[in-house]
């Protein structure tokens, strides 16, 4: 009976030895798994949900975040105007849900739909747009060409369509000074 005791009892604080180390090991994993997720990874858990970004020039930019690309994310603001939000000039972001997005390879598809890309778009339709850079700077036109490292931008009035009587200058503006692109609604500045 002794003996039974004895086993039963160094049972009793290996189980507890074990079950020390297995939660220790719990929380390492947890912290490590953590300490892996990407920024763009928690924005994806948080697709249709109301987010406030905070970028370097831009300030506070609000909206229901409606898709993410390798370099951009977008959203749709009160007014339903799209803003294209450059992720190298987020600083912060407000409103995230509880949830991530799995993490996944970007395919060789996906990582073409950049920037650039998204920019290409609006050039392609005409949209009248504001750009805010990184230097607080606003500028209010069509986007005119989209190149390796620059956007051109005819600048104009936001209630006048894209005229050569109606643009004061065509600016190139460096992709990487870009911090938001607003589209905007005829006579909305």
């Amino acid at each position: 009976m002794r003996w039974q005791q004895l086993f039963a009892d160094l049972q009793a604080q290996f189980d507890a030895a074990e079950e020390a180390e297995a939660r220790a090991d719990w929380a390492s994993r947890a912290r490590s798994e953590t300490g892996a997720v990407r920024l763009v990874d928690r924005l994806g858990g948080s697709i249709g949900a109301a987010v406030t970004v905070t970028c370097r020039g831009a300030g506070r930019v609000g909206g229901e975040l409606v898709d993410l690309g390798v370099d951009w994310l977008l959203l749709v603001d009160e007014r339903g105007r799209d803003q294209l939000v450059a992720f190298p000039a987020v600083r912060s972001v407000a409103g995230l849900g509880r949830w991530t997005a799995p993490v996944q390879e970007v395919s060789p598809v996906r990582a073409k739909l950049d920037l650039r890309r998204a920019l290409r778009g609006l050039a392609r339709d005409r949209s009248v747009v504001q750009v805010l850079l990184d230097d607080g700077t606003t500028l209010t036109g069509t986007i005119d060409r989209v190149g390796a490292d620059h956007v051109e931008l005819a600048e104009h009035s936001a209630d006048q369509p894209r005229r050569s009587g109606a643009v004061r200058q065509v600016h190139a503006v460096v992709i990487d000074a870009v911090a938001v692109v607003r589209t905007l609604l005829p006579g909305w500045d």
